[in-house]
């Protein structure tokens, strides 16, 4: 037994039938005495089975010992804990295989993780949070949403510990980022924009059920209140208004919508990195992509090809064309309109966040700030409506 101010932790080994249940609460009991009051952690390391005179056990130490938590669950003990609703009554963690990323291609990066081909069927999603459970089971549950209602998705099958972080394992058969397409093969440059926009028009034509996603419209809010103390006072009302303006909407978003979070498998095209899958208006869509094309490397146009894989002349060409295949249009007037009305989301997205990653405290950052800010608001001069 180890105890400190936080929590005394107990080790379980072996199996617990009804023939040693007794003798190990009882030792389990004792090693707790005087514990009263602090967290207990079972430590399932070593514990290989259990029956429901061992599940009884847990429950009477629980009873005296709310703050209880069960670590390092073997999947053969978990599935157990699972089926008998412990999982649901208190914390349950399993034990999770080590997976090195070292020397790996990275083959997708967003908002939340990076991803890397571990082999030639499999690849790994690496969350920048350290503490990145809640964000996985998240993923899971709306990529499974995802796929029932027809968009074609990878789904995870394996959790597992990368260094001090979390990772969800996919199998994708020796897929290729669209990233990587236009990268090595520019003469397919038509190609991948039929199927961009075929992929992201199915997104947005998908209804999906009320409080199935997180709503892009209420984060949306929150980003134009922030950037309301950085403008001149009108400027900020007026950017306010018009994303306050922008009406609920129940369709889908992916919400990092790059070519990057596009893989061709075989002959078919999955959409990965389901994390920031939302609802909201396409007017949300078409700023995140203007952001990923262009806006982040208009201060260095050299960031496009560090992150995507291809020049800024590539990311421009793609995003034109994307956006005139997308509303079905070539009128330059129409296309300019669409793309303003996209960038006012896209700056005022790309200043917060650089805001509140201290861009302000160098050199670099103030520049870029200073140059998004500045298109921000001749552009807010421009319209009444972000409506498209």
């Amino acid at each position: 037994m180890n105890s400190n101010q936080e929590a005394t932790t107990i080790t379980l080994k072996g199996r617990i039938t009804s023939d040693n249940a007794a003798d190990i609460e009882k030792k389990a009991l004792s090693q707790l005495e005087g514990a009263e009051g602090s967290s207990v952690i079972i430590d399932a390391s070593s514990l290989e089975y259990m029956s429901s005179a061992g599940l009884r056990v847990i429950l009477r130490i629980k009873k005296t010992y709310s703050d209880l938590k069960i670590v390092n669950v073997s999947p053969e003990v978990y599935e157990i804990l699972e089926m008998t609703g412990f999982t649901e009554m208190m914390t349950v963690e399993k034990a999770y295989r080590m997976v090195s990323i070292e020397g790996c291609e990275e083959i997708g990066r967003g908002a939340n993780g990076t991803i890397y081909r571990i082999d030639k069927d499999n690849v790994v999603k690496v969350y920048n949070n350290p503490d990145a459970l809640e964000d996985i089971k998240h993923e899971r549950e709306v990529a499974k949403l995802a796929l029932i209602l027809g968009i074609p998705t990878a789904i995870s099958y394996d959790v597992v510990r990368v260094g001090e972080s979390y990772g969800s394992v996919f199998e994708l058969l020796n897929a290729r980022s669209f990233s990587k397409i236009l990268g090595n093969e520019p003469d397919k440059l038509q190609w991948c924009v039929d199927e961009y926009v075929e992929m992201l028009k199915k997104i947005h034509e998908t209804v999906v059920p009320e409080g199935k996603l997180p709503d892009m419209k209420v984060t949306a809010d929150g980003w134009a209140s922030f950037m309301k103390d950085h403008l001149p006072a009108e400027a900020g009302e007026k950017l306010v208004k018009l994303i306050g303006d922008i009406p609920h909407d129940d369709h889908m978003m992916h919400g990092d919508y790059h070519t990057k979070n596009l893989e061709l498998q075989n002959d078919e095209v999955l959409l990965i990195d389901m994390d920031t899958l939302a609802v909201g208006h396409p007017i949300f869509e078409l700023a995140s992509m203007y952001n990923s094309f262009i806006g982040y490397s208009e201060y260095d146009p050299n960031m496009i090809l560090d992150f995507q894989g291809f020049d800024a002349e590539t990311g421009r060409k793609f995003w034109r064309m994307s956006l005139s295949e997308y509303l079905g249009t070539d009128d330059e007037a129409r296309l300019n309109e669409v793309e303003d009305k996209a960038r006012i989301i896209g700056y005022t997205r790309m200043i917060r966040r650089s805001i509140r990653r201290k861009g302000l405290e160098s050199e670099n950052g103030k520049a870029e700030i200073e140059l998004w800010k500045k298109e921000l608001l001749e552009l807010l001069g421009k319209y009444d409506t972000l409506l498209f």
